[in-house]
């Protein structure tokens, strides 16, 4: 099973909205048994980004970990959402 996080700057607000989106998303192309959706904080996560298939991040990141990470600030206000969807099917080759 693929392993996606969504973080946010606290891992409640806006990471919340984004998951509910995604876990929406997944059930409508029927890769809910494919994929594991975790939520939290940036900075919990950041020496453990790489035991994700895909991070998709509503916050500021480090530049550290900049290339690891999908902007998903557009799951908040609806634009781009098919190109971020599109991004977490690239990179969790699903």
């Amino acid at each position: 099973m693929k392993k996606l996080l969504v973080v946010c700057g606290a891992g409640h607000a806006t990471s919340t909205i984004a998951v509910a989106k995604i876990k929406e998303w997944l059930q409508k192309e029927h890769l809910t048994e494919e994929v594991q959706v975790y939520q939290s904080k940036i900075a919990d996560e950041l020496n453990k980004i790489d035991d994700y298939d895909a991070v998709i991040s509503t916050t500021i990141v480090p530049d550290s970990i900049k290339d690891k990470v999908i902007n998903g600030l557009g799951l908040l206000t609806g634009l781009g959402v098919e190109q971020i969807y599109s991004e977490i099917r690239e990179r969790m080759d699903i």
